[in-house]
């Protein structure tokens, strides 16, 4: 695994995003896997501004959410639909054609699984997975236990994750909130993957998944068996990574 170290937050958000833009520029029809989130937020308004200040073909591209919140409507604000969409298919002029997400209200979820896998397969596979990690190690809504061979499924919501959208999106208590999300298996299937992590609260997970055993109770520990995974770091997130031989500073 390549680890990169940024040397402040703000060049943290330029080189992810700077991943991005460079393989839209290097192939006008790839397929990139997004993410959403705290971190993702700052890595897409760089991608934006990037692209604002010397723009690029993005007529081909073709983006996907690897995860979304079922049973709240995509105009909520905390869908994964609305943030990418706010975030990166509108800045970046994407075709709304090119732009897969999972469905928020089904029937049959199972089945949704099955369909979003073939639309991604058909478009070619993934060429680019771009990731966050989450405090607990988890890649997606795939949570501490999630099977290494595990494909697109619904997970479940933590619990704290559960509360807020909750509150925020005035869901019924009946409601049943979950994780629409590609397995870690998909992940692993991406021809290439860029995992980026920022701020304090990440410090001690991405030492776990980087230094330590390869374990479904991190399921971000897997990348380190990925051949082309880059990890990307900012001065907090990197804090107890102390040995920076091998790995690169930009």
């Amino acid at each position: 695994m390549r680890i990169t170290y940024a040397n402040s937050p703000e060049e943290f958000c330029f080189l992810a995003a700077s991943r991005i833009a460079d393989m839209i520029r290097r192939k006008p029809d790839a397929v990139i896997g997004l993410a959403t989130g705290r971190t993702t937020t700052g890595v897409h308004a760089a991608l934006s501004e990037i692209y604002r200040s010397r723009p690029f073909d993005t007529s081909r591209i073709t983006v996907f959410g690897m995860d979304e919140i079922t049973n709240v409507s995509r105009t909520f604000p905390g869908s994964c639909y609305d943030m990418l969409l706010r975030q990166v298919v509108e800045p970046l002029h994407i075709p709304m054609q090119n732009f897969l997400m999972p469905p928020t209200f089904s029937n049959d979820f199972s089945r949704e699984c099955r369909i979003f896998e073939s639309a991604i397969a058909a478009r070619g596979g993934v060429d680019l997975q771009f990731l966050g990690i989450g405090e607990n190690g988890h890649l997606g809504f795939n949570q501490p236990g999630t099977p290494f061979d595990s494909t697109t499924w619904l997970s479940r919501m933590d619990e704290k994750l559960d509360e807020r959208i909750r509150r925020e999106s005035g869901s019924s208590p009946d409601a049943e909130l979950g994780g629409f999300t590609i397995g870690i298996k998909n992940i692993m299937m991406s021809r290439s993957i860029v995992l980026a992590a920022n701020g304090k609260s990440k410090a001690q997970i991405v030492y776990q998944a980087l230094r330590g055993k390869i374990s479904t109770e991190v399921p971000a520990s897997v990348l380190q068996l990925h051949p082309f995974c880059e990890t990307i770091l900012d001065p907090d997130a990197a804090a107890l990574l102390n040995d920076l031989s091998n790995e690169k500073k930009p």
